[in-house]
């Protein structure tokens, strides 16, 4: 009876995931969320159609993140994206919500630009299966995923390493905005593990 209680469990572990998974998938609709950002602004995703959007998970205690905004690499893509007519949403998923201000106040000090920091019990992780901060989605003006994986060819925090690393996310915005499939549309994401909320 406790090997079939165990089976049953792994099982049900294994169709768990397998739904979460496949709720973000390249290549079909982007997951529709809503949300307060750090500011107590509405956010919704479907507010942005017609428009590509950045989904950028960060993380101010972890070192992937951190390296990215210390070389100013993750500020010059948002800048980039910017530059494509595209929204960019920085999102924060912790067991525990961080207060929006804290979320902004370390954004300023890193002079970032997204167009919104959004704080996330992990409601939203979940739908697109983000594992690592950075882990970077692109949605295309339609609302479809083009793009899920790492920021850059890098993986680790080296400086020099970064600043001559591909650009994934440079790369992923100059094919959608030219209206050509994005010819890595999945990388393997690196960085810390993103820390989910049990009730999420």
């Amino acid at each position: 009876m406790k090997n079939l209680l165990m089976a049953f469990s792994i099982v049900a572990g294994l169709t768990s995931s397998a739904i979460c998974s496949a709720q973000a998938i390249v290549g079909k609709p982007a997951p529709v969320f809503n949300a307060v950002d750090a500011t107590g602004k509405q956010v919704s995703l479907a507010d942005y159609k017609g428009k590509m959007v950045v989904l950028e998970w960060m993380n101010p205690d972890c070192p992937f993140s951190k390296a990215q905004y210390s070389t100013g690499n993750m500020q010059s893509t948002q800048r980039y994206a910017a530059e494509k007519g595209a929204v960019w949403l920085s999102i924060n998923t912790a067991s525990v919500v961080r207060p929006g201000e804290m979320l902004a106040s370390w954004m300023k000090s890193q002079q970032g630009s997204p167009s919104a920091i959004v704080p996330d019990d992990g409601k939203i992780a979940r739908a697109y299966t983000a594992k690592t901060t950075p882990h970077m989605f692109l949605i295309d003006p339609a609302g479809k995923l083009v793009y899920a994986g790492a920021i850059d060819s890098m993986t680790g925090t080296n400086p020099a390493d970064i600043k001559t690393a591909t650009n994934y996310v440079k790369q992923a915005l100059d094919e959608t905005a030219a209206g050509k499939p994005v010819s890595l549309a999945i990388t393997k994401p690196y960085g810390c593990a993103v820390k989910y909320s049990p009730s999420a």
